[in-house]
């Protein structure tokens, strides 16, 4: 049976909004991470067969294929092409997806899946800018009007719905905020992500996490409306950054003379409601626990994407799954959430942890637009 490898993984740190990445272009946030899988891994950019990237917002300087240009951007080899995805937040773990698909098909035997969003130069949004300029309402037309009426469709009004249908108080949210504040600081203090970011624009670490926040400060923020759980305190930050994955086959293996670091163990992707939205990685979870043959006690560490403090913590309540073994160093509330790179980062960051732990199985899954979600498991060799 063939099998699919992950030979490298790195990342840049994540940058905030007016960090110190706010001004870096895309394509040369996404060349940095290339050229480091590239030397990390010593393999043969020329031997790479395809450059998978997800990214949300192609638009401005992240449109025209950004995958090709970051890979031309970085001065690897031109016969090597590149194709640019979007599954909304889950893009680059989508991207991971498709390049162990490529391998486990027996039709490529090395690919790269990467990740790019540069959020303080494109905006989340920027890519319905011109419908909205024109008066459509975009993306839902007619048959979504017919289907799910006229009511608000946004990941903020899915977070709240998903609160108020978990029982979750706006305190219940902020305690794991905190935590996500807490972990994430402890982290990096330690430097776990030492070995797993490649250092650009004089940026070593992650900038997101606060180890001063409190309780008190965050119940001081307003809620994102009126009587509504959901604030600024547990939501994702808008970040800036780039991850990068190389996946081969036993072959490349052997004939590029790499290191395999983890297997491909099972591959899943689902739809779920479009009006909560954000539910997807608990069907995602059951469907890849059911095809692996596994069982949530048989996972090592999990990567919950921490678009909002609800979806973790829902997540964990309806799979049964700990969240002391959960996103273990912090999560986005804490650490930042760059769109289309984000499941790449994860990805690398449950490949790192594991070999930190000695852990045997990682599972990661995330929420995405639209009501769907990935979920991936690997086992550390």
């Amino acid at each position: 049976m063939a099998e699919a490898y992950i030979v490298g993984a790195v990342r840049t740190p994540v940058g905030t909004k007016k960090g110190a990445l706010k001004d870096v272009h895309p394509a040369d946030l996404g060349a940095h991470v290339l050229k480091e899988l590239v030397n990390r891994t010593g393999v043969d950019p020329s031997a790479v067969e395809d450059v998978i990237t997800g990214c949300v917002m192609q638009v401005g300087p992240q449109s025209l294929d950004i995958a090709r240009t970051a890979w031309l951007s970085a001065g690897l080899p031109e016969n090597v092409p590149g194709v640019t995805i979007d599954r909304q937040c889950g893009s680059s773990q989508q991207a991971i997806h498709f390049a162990a698909q490529g391998v486990l098909s027996g039709t490529q035997d090395l690919v790269v899946a990467s990740g790019i969003e540069q959020m303080a130069v494109v905006p989340m949004g920027s890519s319905v800018a011109m419908a909205l300029e024109k008066g459509m309402p975009f993306p839902y037309g007619d048959g979504w009007a017919e289907r799910y009426g006229q009511q608000e469709i946004s990941q903020f009004r899915g977070a709240q719905l998903m609160a108020e249908k978990w029982g979750f108080s706006r305190e219940d949210l902020e305690k794991y905020a905190l935590e996500s504040h807490q972990r994430a600081s402890k982290a990096i203090e330690a430097g776990y992500f030492d070995r797993e970011i490649a250092p650009i624009a004089g940026l070593s670490k992650d900038e997101g996490a606060r180890p001063d926040t409190s309780l008190e400060k965050m119940a001081g923020l307003n809620p994102l409306r009126e009587g509504w759980a959901i604030t600024a305190a547990v939501a994702s930050q808008i970040s800036v950054g780039a991850s990068a994955l190389l996946i081969a086959s036993e072959e490349a293996v052997k004939q590029h003379n790499l290191t395999p670091r983890a297997r491909i163990h099972t591959l899943t992707v689902c739809g779920s409601d479009p009006v909560y939205m954000l539910t997807g990685p608990i069907p995602a979870t059951e469907k890849a626990l059911q095809r692996s043959g596994l069982k949530i006690d048989d996972i090592d560490v999990f990567e919950v994407n921490e678009a909002f403090a609800p979806v973790p913590m829902a997540w964990a309540a309806d799979t049964g799954a700990s969240l002391e073994k959960t996103n273990p160093n912090g999560g986005a509330i804490a650490l930042g959430h760059p769109l289309g790179a984000t499941g790449g980062i994860l990805m690398t960051k449950l490949l790192h942890e594991l070999e930190r732990t000695g852990g045997r199985y990682g599972l990661q899954t995330m929420c995405e637009g639209g009501g769907q979600a990935n979920a991936t498991i690997i086992e550390r060799i």
